[in-house]
């Protein structure tokens, strides 16, 4: 095998400097597309890659950034089917009937629009990006791996033992993407979770008349607990009577089974303030099972801004969080305290924006 192309050949043979090839490949809307053109044929005629890892190895870094998320598919359903005997109709074609496990209508989630950011930052900025996931059981291994292996992690919310994130600050950079749920030496990327459901629950009452309306999120998880701070203030601002806590949804109960306890305590109230999004149309789908209308008998909103609360119907009231702006925002954290723009764990809190559907009894169009 012989030598590897670099980039002085690239640039030597497209008659450009190294920084114009290097703009190329990692932010090429900076290049003009003429000059562009030139070092991508130069590129390709030597057969020339980027290496982010040689980049970072002269400096003693890895040139990688880790991202940690959930295992939120389980194996046994993780493409919506089961392994139970099918009938096949054809040869070697298994046929599931119902669909399996997986409600696919919940894609893509706020951790894949959060993903997408971190994935694009790290593209612009010449980082190499090794994501993983774990359960309770496989976590701790699974990002002490990651750990290992980059400069830099990300991770969502409510992923990672907090006795293990202390370990691992010591060692590198952590950026939380989520509430600060103590003191800690992480960074946090989050948005204004308390400010965002105030205003939503601010409409309901003051353009819709409601005052009749309930929480329904999970405990304990510091996103929303905020949200659930910002709907308490809304009722308290106008006079009305303030939960002293949510209805939690619970971890294994559906949408159907939480409609059917509500019906079964008495009237329903005026609206139901959901968490988040997958939350709401879980419930949304638990009302329409029980000949329950939305939003005519009873509004529904939720918080995250995922496509599917767009495409439902009714169409989802909700708070939209700017995701691929917070793995921005992460990336770009990482990339200060490993340069040592910064010296001490950073907090960036990002603003979100009220989107008023039917779900609520909003017109759209």
């Amino acid at each position: 095998m012989g030598k590897r192309p670099t980039v002085y050949d690239v640039a030597e043979r497209a008659g450009v400097s190294i920084a114009t090839v290097s703009f190329t490949f990692r932010q090429p809307e900076r290049v003009k597309p003429s000059t562009r053109h030139s070092v991508l044929v130069a590129a390709g005629a030597l057969g020339y890659v980027p290496s982010a890892s040689a980049r970072g190895l002269a400096k003693g870094q890895t040139g990688a950034l880790g991202l940690f998320s959930f295992d939120y598919l389980r194996a046994e359903d993780a493409a919506g089917l089961t392994t139970s005997a099918a009938p096949a109709d054809r040869a070697g074609v298994e046929v599931v009937r119902g669909g399996g496990g997986t409600d696919f209508r919940h894609f893509p989630l706020y951790v894949d629009e959060v993903q997408r950011g971190v994935e694009l930052e790290c593209w612009q900025r010449g980082y190499a990006l090794l994501i993983g996931g774990g359960n309770q059981i496989t976590s701790e291994a699974v990002v002490t791996d990651i750990a290992g292996r980059v400069d830099g992690l990300a991770i969502f919310p409510h992923t990672v033992p907090n006795d293990i994130l202390d370990r691992l600050v010591h060692r590198i950079p952590i950026v939380a993407m989520s509430e600060p749920p103590h003191h800690d030496n992480l960074s946090h990327v989050t948005v204004d979770n308390a400010a965002g459901m105030r205003a939503l629950t601010d409409h309901l009452i003051a353009d819709h008349g409601m005052s009749d309306l309930l929480f329904v999120g999970r405990t304990p998880f510091s996103e929303d607990e905020a949200r659930f701070r910002g709907f308490q203030d809304a009722l308290r601002s106008a006079g009305l009577r303030v939960p002293r806590k949510p209805l939690s949804s619970g971890s294994e109960r559906t949408g159907h089974e939480l409609v059917a306890d509500l019906l079964s305590r008495g009237p329903l109230p005026h609206a139901l303030v959901c968490a988040t999004d997958e939350l709401a149309l879980d419930i949304m789908d638990g009302l329409v099972e029980h000949g329950v209308a939305v939003p005519h008998q009873v509004a529904v909103t939720g918080f995250d801004g995922i496509a599917a609360g767009h495409i439902a119907r009714p169409a989802l009231t909700t708070v939209r969080q700017p995701m691929e702006l917070m793995g921005r925002a992460a990336v770009e954290i990482l990339v200060e305290l490993i340069t040592h723009q910064a010296e001490h764990p950073v907090s960036r809190q990002l603003p979100v924006k009220v989107l008023l559907r039917e779900s609520c009894g909003c017109p759209t169009g």
